[in-house]
């Protein structure tokens, strides 16, 4: 088996305590690979680093045109492996290589966008009330950045994080999940290579208790850039209680697509099988609520239907196959329990709705329609291939339900009519609105959620700012000493 060990202060060792897990294939259910867990001891040693990274003149002092040319260099290098990490993602996590590969590819963009950044982070000069002071601020790495990426979206969630961190002066220690952590361990190898300063990245995986908890909980740790799930994110928010570190939180959705009966049937059915099976359904920005005007239901669900009939389970090595196995066969077992619920509360089950009969954690493509807001696969994030169909009449309806949740990440509207896709998209509670079409990113677009989707925004223009501090700097332009010092000026 191949064996990955931790990324720590430059160098790669195994853990302190000697803890090995094993990672699965999910298309064949055998383990691939082993990794090294980290230690308490393991993640006090990457804070020390990055600590001791952060102070010292080979990352400190060069200046932010330098540290774009290091990033735009792993830009490179990521572009240049990006097949090889994609097939590595897709052994460990059972994606599609198709899409590991290319968004390998892609998030080069993202680094080669905070490069360009990196020497854009400009103060200003005041123009104070006291014309005997000179008054300016300038923007300070906000220092040792913890940043922790679930298993679904790796590369992409490690560049929204570690790109702006890298490019504002940071320096990261980067935790990667326990569950196919590997893609995260080639991509340390990158950072090794594209030359940045020992201790600048390190690149950790374990538990709870041993890894996650220290890191997050840690005094030396400024900055937590947290993906995952609400229950996690409290535990995240209570540690950050220990270090008052500054904290956003990408966390999980329930998002709705809404079809009015104006819009293109074939555009809004190939939307929602963009947003319900890519990636088989794993996806934080899932648009697992179909919101459909009644008088086009029936429609929409036989076009749905006959698309999905059409859709290839299967290896996710193959470049056929729509639908690759989901990651963990706990969330297969968690899915069949929910759609099981939800036909006792009155859901029909269209197309679907049971595991697939072969080797590996392989979950049928799903069709639930259902007949009231109150069903389980409306309420809880499926995380898997599964699709619900709910109908509305109006469009003050089909608002009102969109907003019946907690989460607040991703959402859809499908019509051709141009003012009611401004209306309806500025009603919606969600931090990303997809008119006519869903699940596009770009480094240019910030992302985030509302309410239990988290807070703050990663990518764009503004998320480099979040990893600095402003100070402010009064000089006296006087020649007279300071006067009376009781009183302030």
């Amino acid at each position: 088996m191949q064996h990955y060990q931790l990324f720590i202060d430059g160098e790669w060792v195994d853990g302190s305590a000697g803890q090995v897990m094993t990672s699965q294939n999910p298309a064949t259910g055998e383990g691939w690979a082993t990794f090294a867990c980290a230690a308490p001891e393991d993640v006090e040693r990457a804070i020390k680093a990055a600590r001791r990274a952060l102070n010292d003149p080979a990352w400190r002092d060069i200046t932010q045109t330098q540290r774009g040319k290091l990033l735009y260099r792993l830009a490179e290098l990521i572009e240049e492996h990006a097949a090889e990490i994609g097939r590595v993602e897709t052994t460990d996590s059972g994606k599609l290589l198709a899409e590991t590969a290319s968004q390998s590819a892609y998030v080069g963009d993202y680094y080669r966008y905070y490069a360009g950044l990196a020497d854009k982070i400009e103060g200003s000069v005041l123009p104070i009330d006291k014309p005997d002071m000179h008054v300016f601020t300038r923007r300070e790495p906000i220092g040792v950045v913890a940043a922790i990426v679930p298993w679904n979206a790796q590369m992409f969630l490690t560049a929204t994080k570690v790109g702006p961190a890298l490019a504002a002066g940071c320096s990261v220690v980067l935790k990667a999940s326990e569950i196919a952590p590997a893609p995260m361990l080639e991509f340390a190898k990158l950072i090794e290579a594209a030359g940045f300063p020992a201790g600048v990245v390190s690149v950790i995986t374990g538990d709870a208790d041993n890894c996650a908890i220290p890191l997050t909980r840690h005094p030396d740790i400024d900055r937590i850039a947290f993906t995952g799930g609400p229950e996690t994110a409290r535990h995240v928010v209570r540690n950050s209680a220990e270090n008052f570190a500054v904290t956003t939180l990408e966390l999980g959705g329930k998002s709705p697509i809404l079809v009015f009966d104006d819009a293109d049937l074939d555009g809004a059915a190939n939307g929602l099988i963009a947003g319900n099976f890519g990636a088989s359904g794993q996806s934080c920005v899932a648009g697992s609520r179909g919101l459909v005007q009644r008088s086009i239901l029936e429609d929409l669900a036989a076009r749905i239907e006959e698309k999905m009939a059409g859709v290839v389970i299967g290896d996710p090595l193959a470049a056929d196959t729509h639908i690759g196995p989901l990651c963990t066969r706990a969330q297969v077992e968690k899915i069949e329990a929910t759609l099981a619920q939800a036909k006792a509360d009155g859901a029909k089950i269209r197309f679907g709705g049971a595991a697939v009969d072969r080797p590996g954690n392989f979950m049928a493509p799903t069709l639930v329609e259902c007949p009231h807001n109150d069903i389980e696969t409306l309420k809880v994030e499926m995380f898997g291939p599964i699709m619900s169909l709910l109908p509305f009449d109006t469009e003050e309806e089909a608002i009102a339900i969109a907003n019946s949740t907690s989460f607040g990440l991703g959402s859809g509207v499908f019509t051709q009519n141009v003012a009611r896709a401004h209306r309806v998209s500025a009603q919606l509670k969600a931090g990303i609105c997809w008119v006519n079409t869903y699940r596009a990113v770009s480094p240019i677009a910030p992302f985030g959620g509302y309410d239990q989707s988290g807070y703050g925004r990663e990518a764009g223009m503004e998320a480099i700012l979040d990893y600095t501090r402003t100070k402010t700097t009064w000089i006296s332009t006087s020649d007279q000493p300071m006067s009376n010092p009781f009183v302030m000026r």
